[in-house]
C-alpha cells in the first residue's frame, strides 16, 4: 500500500477534517482500521462498502449490546453497511472530541428502535433487554423500570421521550456520554 498518505490526496483529508473532530492523522488510523476489515476490496476501491457482517468483526463493535444498531444508524444505505465515510463517521461521533450534543443526537436515534423520531415503552424494553443481556427481568421489574424512566423523563406525560425529553435527561447525566464511545 506504501504511505497512508497516498491513499488520499491533501484535499480530501482536509475535507474529512473539516467533517470530523478528527486530525489528519486520526483519519489515517480510521482508514488503516477499515482497510484492516477487509484488505483486498478496500485496497482495490477506498470507498468501498463492507457489510454489517464484516463491520461487526471490529472488537470495538463485537461486544457492544447496539452493534446492529450501531451500524445502520451510521449506515449511509441505513442497511448496516459502511464505506470508508460512513466509518468515518461513526468513529468521528464516538471519539472523545464529539460534543455532548452530537453524542446525544445518535444516541438517540440508535434508541429509537422502531426508528418514528420518538422512544416509546416498547423502545425502552429493547433497550434494557440488550443492556441486561442474560439477566433477564421480570415483566413486572421491566414494566416497573419503563414507567420509573417515564415518569422522570416524560416532561409532556404523552408516554414518549422525544429528543428534547431524552436530551434533557441525558444533560442530568453527564457520565452516560461519556461512556458513549469506542476508541479505534
Amino acid at each position: 500500500m506504501g504511505g497512508s498518505h497516498s491513499v488520499f490526496n491533501k484535499s480530501e483529508l482536509e475535507e474529512y477534517q473539516e467533517l470530523t473532530y478528527f486530525s489528519k492523522k486520526e483519519i489515517l488510523h480510521c482508514y488503516k482500521r477499515f482497510l484492516l476489515l477487509d484488505p483486498e476490496k478496500v485496497r482495490s476501491d477506498k470507498m468501498a462498502r463492507l457489510d454489517m457482517e464484516t463491520i461487526l468483526q471490529l472488537p470495538e463493535l463485537k461486544v457492544n449490546p447496539f452493534n446492529d444498531r450501531i451500524c445502520r444508524v451510521f449506515s449511509s444505505e441505513e442497511d448496516g453497511s459502511m464505506n470508508f465515510e460512513d466509518f468515518l463517521d461513526m468513529a468521528s461521533v464516538f471519539s472523545d472530541a464529539a460534543p455532548k450534543s452530537v453524542k446525544a443526537e445518535y444516541a438517540f436515534r440508535i434508541y429509537d428502535f422502531d426508528e418514528d423520531d420518538y422512544i416509546k415503552s416498547s423502545d425502552l424494553q429493547e433497550l434494557i433487554t440488550r443492556l441486561t443481556g442474560e439477566q433477564k427481568l421480570k415483566d413486572t421489574e421491566m414494566q416497573q423500570l419503563i414507567n420509573d424512566i417515564l415518569k422522570e423523563a416524560d416532561l409532556d406525560d404523552d408516554d414518549a421521550l422525544s429528543f428534547a425529553e431524552f436530551e434533557h435527561v441525558i444533560s442530568k447525566a453527564p457520565d452516560f456520554l461519556n461512556s458513549f464511545r469506542i476508541r479505534l
